[in-house]
């Protein structure tokens, strides 16, 4: 199955828009690294190794540096926002600075400490059926309330089962999982209060699997190795509490072969052609009119294409409409690569009337 047209357009809309704030990012002058002095300094015991493979040390610390930028991006934008377009959820946050804490009853905060501290000295596994029967059998009582926790995926299924997700670097920090594993508890007992009667899921999401080897497939997991490489993965976590790489992808859009859909949409933009073809988005400036309905195509950007082969009917019903014309000869996309959403609104609704 393929993904909606709609869906296709908005994560092509998140693509283009991180390549050309990658793309205005990407070093040109190598030797202003002012920030990495000691970077520069290190990296001096590695010139004669650098030198076989002619690595530029200042090249070098520029690149690292940006791509940190980039594995930035990816991890606190792109993939929560992708995961909520798949399955038109959102991002929910329950904090004494937010939305305000949710309850859970005194006993069952007793019991996940109980919980948590069992699992840290290894005196039991994770089990996620046992953890929330015991959980679940002391719901009455004084309540309190719960850690404070988010969702960057919150979404009600076909069943109105609800799902949360919390999405995770691949290489989360050490010691890290236990405090994860209380939030996860806490958080889905909460849930369970707040949405009374109703089935709650609350996963741990993992974009992709970085264990998996050049002979298996990129999207494919192991789930078991994934948590033994890190540190208290599966001494805190049992596995049907974590998505990883084509289940979680799949799990939010409800379809099969979700992530390699996402990443042969990215291989579609994201080529060596990526600059001119933005610019000639941008300035809506095309040889032809066909080479402009193709990038069009190709880039999955409907709504757009959909304006332009309205482009006369469009003129006649904005000719006297100073801003909607000035919208039709702009592009959709700003100098900064930022998609221009009112526009394109304004002109689908005239194109509706």
């Amino acid at each position: 199955m393929t993904l909606p047209n709609d869906v296709n357009q908005s994560i092509s809309i998140a693509v283009i828009e991180i390549l050309k704030s990658r793309f205005d990012k990407f070093p040109s002058d190598y030797t202003t690294n002012r920030n990495a002095p000691f970077h520069e300094a290190f990296l001096s015991a590695f010139r004669d190794k650098m030198a076989v493979s002619k690595t530029d040390p200042t090249l070098l610390v520029s690149l690292s540096s940006w791509l940190h930028g980039l594995n930035t991006t990816l991890g606190q934008s792109f993939f929560e926002r992708v995961a909520n377009i798949l399955c038109g959820g959102e991002k929910k946050e329950w904090t004494s600075k937010k939305d305000g804490n949710l309850q859970i009853s005194h006993k069952q905060k007793e019991i996940i400490n109980t919980i948590c501290t069992e699992l840290s000295n290894s005196s039991c596994v994770p089990c996620k059926n046992r953890e929330e029967k015991l959980i679940n059998e002391a719901s009455s009582g004084e309540l309190v309330n719960a850690l404070d926790f988010s969702a960057d995926v919150l979404f009600v299924d076909e069943d109105e089962t609800i799902n949360a997700i919390e999405l995770k670097s691949v290489k989360p920090n050490s010691g890290e999982l236990r405090g994860e594993k209380q939030k996860i508890l806490e958080g889905r007992t909460a849930l369970n209060h707040l949405y009374k009667g109703k089935r709650v899921n609350f996963f741990i999401g993992f974009p992709f699997d970085p264990t998996v080897t050049e002979e298996e497939d990129a999207c494919s997991y192991n789930k078991n190795r994934f948590l033994s490489k890190i540190i208290g993965g599966d001494k805190f976590f049992d596995s049907d509490e974590i998505l990883i790489a084509s289940e979680l992808w799949d799990y939010l859009s409800g379809q099969p072969n979700t992530m390699q859909s996402i990443i042969e949409l990215i291989n579609n933009i994201a080529t060596t052609e990526f600059e001119r073809k933005f610019e000639q988005l941008y300035r809506y400036e095309f040889p032809s009119f066909d080479a402009k309905m193709h990038l069009l195509e190709e880039w999955k950007l409907y709504d757009e294409l959909k304006i332009q082969k309205n482009n006369a009917k469009l003129r006649k019903k904005c000719a006297n409409i100073r801003r909607e014309m000035n919208y039709l000869d702009q592009g959709c996309f700003d100098s900064k690569g930022k998609y221009k959403t009112e526009r394109v609104k304004t002109l689908l609704a005239r194109i509706g009337e």
